[in-house]
């Protein structure tokens, strides 16, 4: 059983008694049957999962595959992004682990993805993030906005409560790219040009 989140919605990841948030898993993962990912394999479109992050400290950055920014889950910034699917051939998509553990560290994350390499078709995609953590159901947020032509797509935001808990909102909100995503949600970080 899994909780869907609408666009504004809000949850909170709450620590169970006795035990931390722990591993935070968030995965995207997009349409690999029927027309969709046959569509986007022949395109060679590369679909990226990333996220920004702050600090309690001030301390601001992201974590993506674009420019080799993978993160370190042990370390700052305390997020990991395993690895990176250049096609869409990977069946478990691409994966962010959040050190729970560290969360009186964190201010936010926001969650965002973006099309790399290919025409920007979002119906193609039918994206989908799962929100994992142990003990809880898992938490669902469907990237079910469709019609821009826009490759960057901020998804969901994650808020320090209180260092306890992380308070999760759905936003599936489409950007020209990451400087105007940044603008948006105010993180206030100079961008350059980067590649793979």
């Amino acid at each position: 059983m899994a909780i869907e989140l609408r666009k504004g919605d809000k949850i909170s990841l709450e620590k169970k008694s006795g035990v931390g948030l722990g591993e935070i898993i968030v995965n995207l993962n997009w349409n690999q049957g029927g027309k969709g990912f046959s569509l986007f394999k022949k395109k060679g479109v590369d679909l990226d999962l990333g996220c920004l992050y702050e600090m309690k400290d001030g301390n601001k950055g992201c974590v993506q595959a674009l420019g080799g920014a993978f993160g370190n889950f042990n370390k700052f910034p305390f997020i990991l992004l395993d690895g990176d699917d250049r096609t869409g051939a990977s069946l478990d998509g691409e994966t962010l682990r959040v050190n729970g553990g560290r969360i009186a560290q964190f201010k936010r994350i926001l969650i965002y993805t973006f099309i790399y390499e290919g025409a920007a078709d979002w119906r193609q995609v039918d994206g989908l993030v799962t929100v994992k953590y142990p003990g809880a159901q898992d938490i669902i947020v469907r990237m079910d906005e469709y019609g821009s032509t826009q490759t960057m797509c901020g998804i969901a935001l994650l808020e320090n409560q209180n260092n306890e808990t992380f308070q999760v909102s759905k936003f599936v909100q489409f950007f020209s790219g990451h400087e105007a995503m940044d603008r948006a949600f105010g993180w206030g970080m100079r961008w350059v040009a980067g590649r793979k």
